[in-house]
């Protein structure tokens, strides 16, 4: 008579417990889910605005043979009432133009703005450049060049004529722009402005004192 075989029923490994999902839910490394995270910090708003008019690869010849460096041209402006411009020289790219940037932040100049223009027309001669910049009704827009544009455009200013003589040097035109708009003069401060200021105040004095008269005269009666 065969043996009977005693079969005995299969005990279930433990399982490991799922690392995967925590509680509350998170990824494999225990920590938050990335739609648990929190929100990254907003960003802080940049005060200026950074315009890169032009990048140029500059050689120098030393012993060894020639040294290639980057010298960037940068306009930095809040597109209020100030601008500035810089040049600068880097072993690359990024590092000229962060230097360019610096060194337009030290320089910054605010220019007079009368209705979206410029408060009068201003020719500069500045080396071999000249820049003409002129008046222009609300809603003319910047007429300009390229380097004068750029300069303009991050200073508030929004109608504008110009035109652009002489070199073509970028840098030239840029520092013969950032001249013209140093020597604009405010309407406040204009030699005719102080006249008619002087004149009105002399008339109000003498119509102060014509009444003043004819009241006492009154008086007297």
């Amino acid at each position: 008579m065969a043996e009977e075989v005693k079969t005995t029923p299969a005990v279930a490994a433990p399982t490991a417990p799922d690392r995967g999902a925590p509680h509350g839910g998170g990824d494999r490394r225990g920590g938050p889910r990335r739609d648990q995270r929190r929100p990254d910090a907003p960003k802080e708003e940049k005060q200026y605005e950074e315009n890169v008019i032009s990048i140029d690869r500059v050689a120098r010849v030393v012993k060894g043979g020639r040294r290639f460096r980057f010298k960037a041209l940068v306009v930095v402006g809040d597109r209020k009432n100030k601008v500035g411009v810089g040049v600068a020289k880097g072993a690359d790219v990024q590092v000229a133009v962060t230097k360019a940037t610096e060194v337009a932040k030290k320089h910054l100049l605010t220019v007079p703005i009368v209705n979206s223009t410029i408060p009068h027309d201003i020719e500069v001669k500045l080396d071999g450049a000249r820049v003409l910049l002129k008046r222009a009704a609300p809603g003319t827009g910047i007429i300009a060049g390229g380097v004068v544009r750029s300069v303009v455009a991050v200073t508030g200013i929004t109608d504008l004529l110009s035109k652009s003589l002489g070199s073509t040097n970028k840098v030239n035109i840029a520092y013969a722009t950032i001249e013209a708009l140093r020597q604009l003069v405010p309407k406040d401060q204009w030699v005719t402005t102080e006249k008619k200021t002087v004149a009105k105040k002399a008339a109000v004095e003498t119509s102060e004192e014509v009444t003043a008269v004819k009241a006492e005269k009154e008086t007297k009666k």
